[in-house]
């Protein structure tokens, strides 16, 4: 039977990557708490994982390395819960030895994109977020033209910390999107001031307004901050889901109130 490839994305509503062009400014984590607090505020929500060199999806969402099978229209994604609420694919699941590296040349990483663009039978879902590699490589140039095979993606989310030296590489990251035709959806900082786990005061132990400061140079949406709290770290560790279990605390505040920003910017594109 020929697979309908243009069928895996039929009935994804939205698709927004998540990008920025630092490694280690929480992109995933950033990913994860977004898919949990959409799927809290109703949503189905799908996170393709194309970070091929370090997938880590899987263990922040708990789902260790069940086996992946096909059906008629391509791989069916791995559920984090019983709901089918939140539906995730990454090479993660593929790999043998979940320590193995991927060693792989570009061409390689293009037809694995591919695949993973075209060939997840995604089924109903209100959010597709894309969890990218850092950089502007032949990786996000891959994501993008298969994805305008079959489906316009509606825009991106960019992360950054509030460093000078990590907004000027999310700045070029700005420029990537413009030179591609991608629309930003706004930016996050991340890691901005650190939550105390005795006394929950925020202490800037970096520096602050870096992502706030980049949003208006660049004419972008500040979407917030979210502060580096040990909780959430704890939670992410333990593949828990911090949202549901502290929903008190001002990290989960500050989630809440970008995902509501988010989905109000893409109901009203």
């Amino acid at each position: 039977m020929e697979q309908n490839h243009d069928g895996s994305l039929a009935h994804v509503r939205h698709i927004v990557l998540v990008l920025s062009g630092k490694g280690g400014v929480g992109k995933s984590t950033i990913t994860s708490e977004l898919a949990l607090a959409l799927r809290h505020a109703g949503k189905k929500v799908g996170i393709l994982d194309v970070d091929l060199c370090g997938p880590s999806i899987p263990r922040m969402l708990s789902v260790g390395r069940p086996d992946v099978h096909q059906c008629d229209s391509g791989w069916v994604p791995v559920y984090a819960d019983a709901e089918k609420s939140l539906a995730l694919m990454s090479i993660g699941f593929l790999l043998e030895d979940p320590d193995e590296a991927v060693v792989w040349r570009g061409p390689k990483k293009t037809a694995m994109i591919g695949q993973f663009v075209s060939d997840v039978a995604w089924g109903e879902l209100d959010v597709l977020l894309v969890d990218t590699p850092p950089g502007t490589s032949d990786e996000h140039l891959a994501i993008l033209e298969n994805f305008k095979k079959h489906k316009q993606v509606d825009g991106a989310v960019l992360v950054t910390t509030p460093q000078a030296i990590s907004t000027g590489d999310v700045r070029r990251e700005v420029t990537f999107c413009k030179k591609t035709g991608v629309r930003i959806l706004g930016i996050i900082e991340n890691m901005s001031g650190f939550v105390c786990p005795h006394c929950s005061e925020c202490s800037n132990i970096f520096s602050k307004g870096g992502g706030e400061e980049l949003a208006k140079l660049t004419g972008s949406v500040f979407l917030g901050s979210v502060p580096l709290d040990p909780k959430l770290s704890n939670c992410i560790e333990g593949g828990e889901d911090f949202l549901k279990s502290f929903p008190n605390s001002a990290t989960f505040t500050a989630i809440s109130r970008i995902t509501h920003t988010l989905l109000s910017s893409l109901q009203a594109a």
